[in-house]
């Protein structure tokens, strides 16, 4: 498409008036309303970026824990972006992909239950990819063609994303999680150091140490701690 107000929201109305089917992908070349994480808006200039949507419907495999479709999609757009980039790419919890100390692509997974059953994922990815000056209020952020020196087709990686992660999808089973969850803790962004979070008003310094099998992150400081997704944020 030209221009969206959200890929996200496009494929979830397809979801919601029976036209969608698994695997299939919507990439806007502009996004007015682009969404991230915790309600914020992904800035994306048109034309230069991926903003993609692929519409999942879940396994069995995942009903008994979802941070599995969390953790095959970061190891799909890691390893992509990672060698793209050339290396030092990086899993910032619980969906955002890191080049060194910069942000360069984002995940946002939107999901429909009936009751209790897990009926669809809506996946949504950001990457900055030919970009290379950003709004005044985003700080730390990079593009891959600001990290290689070359310019890139959106669409094209787009595709070779989309077919990547339908075919790891289709591939993964349950007992490959602990490998999944390995891949993840070895790529997390700032592991074994310190960083600021912040939870409500408070802001504290605390340790990275891992994110735990339900997709919890894990820190330690004076006490160990552990928090769910949307409790805290990072304060650069």
């Amino acid at each position: 498409m030209d221009t969206v107000d959200s890929t996200n929201n496009y494929a979830m109305a397809a979801v919601h008036e029976g036209l969608a089917r698994h695997g299939m992908a919507w990439f806007a070349r502009e996004q007015t309303a682009g969404k991230g994480q915790r309600g914020k808006v992904w800035q994306s200039r048109a034309g230069q970026n991926i903003a993609l949507s692929i519409v999942l419907k879940p396994k069995s495999v995942f009903s008994a824990n979802h941070f599995m479709l969390n953790a095959v999609v970061a190891r799909e757009c890691h390893r992509y972006f990672n060698q793209k980039a050339g290396g030092q790419v990086s899993i910032k919890w619980p969906n955002d992909i890191y080049w060194r100390d910069r942000k360069a692509g984002g995940i946002l997974i939107e999901n429909v239950f009936a009751a209790k059953t897990w009926k669809w994922a809506v996946v949504g990815i950001g990457f900055n990819i030919n970009q290379d000056h950003f709004h005044g209020s985003l700080r730390n952020v990079t593009s891959l063609g600001l990290i290689t020196g070359k310019e890139w087709s959106p669409e094209h990686l787009a595709r070779e994303l989309h077919e990547a992660l339908v075919t790891a999808f289709a591939a993964v089973t349950a007992k490959d999680f602990d490998e999944l969850l390995a891949y993840y803790n070895e790529y997390l962004f700032r592991k074994g150091e310190q960083v600021k979070l912040k939870k409500d008003s408070i802001t504290f310094l605390t340790t990275i140490k891992s994110v735990n099998p339900f997709g919890q992150l894990l820190t330690e400081d004076a006490i160990e701690r552990q928090f769910n997704f949307g409790e805290v944020e990072f304060i650069n």
